[in-house]
């Protein structure tokens, strides 16, 4: 380089690093260092995951108003009935999935081959703490008649749609666990 210009360069790289720094001093905090820097995706997203508590000079997220219900309180009946246009009843092959760490999860429906699978497999179901839920439902009355063939399961009413897209189901009983899908 010819001198005049690195005379010239170098004042204003002094100006300019020196006042880079200045904020941080200003606050009392000593200048952050960049070691290296690779680019790359944030991090952020990594961080925020972890639900760490605020620090003490940063507000805490907004509160979000939730406004009455006007005294209507809803129970599980007002979701009934509970039809998955995407599943039946019948034949679903056996076959591996890798989902680690799912809780073990069953569907039934209301027909007597979700009856007869659900009686026959409650024990087995139980023991490995799976989850019930129920896709095709018309009633309150009949959900209770499919806790009572297993009262130590827990069923659910709920649409099973999403799940058969993502999973490429078509039909129930069926149960899915982290390795595999089979009736």
């Amino acid at each position: 380089m010819k001198p005049a210009f690195v005379a010239t360069v170098r004042p204003i790289l002094c100006a300019l690093l020196c006042t880079a720094g200045l904020p941080a001093l200003a606050a009392g905090q000593p200048p952050l260092v960049v070691v290296e820097d690779h680019g790359g995706a944030s991090a952020l997203p990594y961080y925020q995951a972890l639900d760490l508590p605020p620090h003490r000079d940063q507000p805490g997220p907004p509160r979000i108003f939730v406004p009455p219900a006007e005294g209507k309180t809803f129970s599980e009946a007002d979701m009934l009935p509970v039809r998955s246009e995407r599943l039946s009843p019948g034949d679903e092959p056996r076959r591996v999935i890798q989902a680690p760490g799912l809780t073990p999860v069953f569907l039934i429906g209301d027909d007597e081959r979700s009856r007869a699978w659900l009686l026959e497999r409650k024990a087995a179901l139980h023991e490995i703490s799976a989850i019930g839920l129920v896709v095709n439902v018309g009633s309150a009355e009949t959900l209770v008649g499919l806790r009572k063939l297993a009262p130590e399961l827990t069923l659910s009413p709920v649409s099973g749609d999403d799940l058969a897209q993502r999973l490429g189901l078509r039909h129930y009983p069926v149960l899915i666990t982290a390795s595999g899908i089979e009736q």
